[in-house]
């Protein structure tokens, strides 16, 4: 069973205008913009700014992009060789722009180059009358780097970043894949000491011209090798296949042997009784 309650004629009203009388009656804080900035987050996604000496044109931000709005044309460059060493051909940046009429802001460009080439700025004046001038170049991208804020500071507690903790180890021999240190010495060392027991079982004696060897001669072993000095020769698949009907080799007696056989068979067999 549903009752229905009477609504006061005009209540709705009288809200509205509460809340009117309120906003009238606060104190307002207007800020005169623009000889007034604003305050805006630390993390806030104004445009993007790029570092040019940090890029290495590795297309892999204009790959990337959702929406194909950074352009980059770039021209090799050999450079000099060192002392004993050969001339090293290097990528050199010729133009990298982007087109913020197209751009959403997604942030992917900035977290995907691994050489911390783009980084965001809050800076967000640069509106044109033109939708074609919102493309804007190096240059201009290179001056809103200047104001990109400095990374916040770490929380109290927390370890370093990596690539301190990487730089500050010390550098250590890796073992290769499946094997751990302390089997690859042992190995070596199992390896030497074969080495020396067969070195001695096979040397000969002064007096003697050689020495014959016996019965109980000792094989010479060589020292297991690692799976990444075994390598095939052909891959699987692409061994010749062998013919189906092998033509005899005149010159292999063998094979000239093999020939005859079957007239030698016709010769030699069951002679039917008269």
């Amino acid at each position: 069973m549903m009752f229905h309650v009477a609504r006061i004629p005009g209540e709705g009203l009288a809200k509205g205008l509460a809340v009117t009388l309120r906003h009238m009656l606060r104190k307002s804080e207007t800020q005169q913009y623009p000889e007034v900035h604003p305050d805006l987050p630390p993390r806030s996604r104004g445009v993007i700014a790029l570092v040019e000496e940090n890029c290495t044109v590795c297309m892999l931000c204009a790959r990337e992009c959702p929406d194909w709005c950074i352009y980059i044309d770039s021209h090799k460059e050999t450079l000099p060789a060192p002392e004993g060493g050969r001339p090293r051909a290097r990528n050199v940046l010729d133009r990298f722009a982007i087109d913020f009429s197209l751009c959403m802001y997604c942030g992917i460009c900035v977290e995907v180059c691994p050489f911390d080439a783009l980084f965001w700025s809050p800076e967000f004046e640069y509106a044109e009358y033109d939708i074609r001038d919102l493309i804007h170049e190096k240059d201009r991208l290179g001056e809103w780097a200047q104001t990109v804020p400095p990374p916040p500071p770490h929380e109290v507690g927390a370890g370093p970043p990596k690539e301190i903790a990487a730089a500050s180890r010390p550098a250590t021999r890796t073992a290769p894949p499946g094997r751990t240190a302390e089997a690859e010495k042992g190995g070596t060392a199992a390896g030497a000491r074969t080495e020396s027991a067969d070195e001695a079982a096979t040397a000969v004696p002064s007096g003697t011209a050689e020495a014959s060897p016996g019965p109980s001669a000792s094989v010479r072993r060589e020292p297991p090798r690692a799976m990444r000095d075994i390598r095939s020769i052909r891959p699987p698949g692409a061994l010749p296949k062998a013919p189906k009907n092998p033509k005899p080799d005149p010159q292999d007696p063998q094979d000239s042997q093999n020939s005859q056989e079957p007239s030698t068979r016709k010769k030699d067999g069951p002679k039917e009784e008269s």
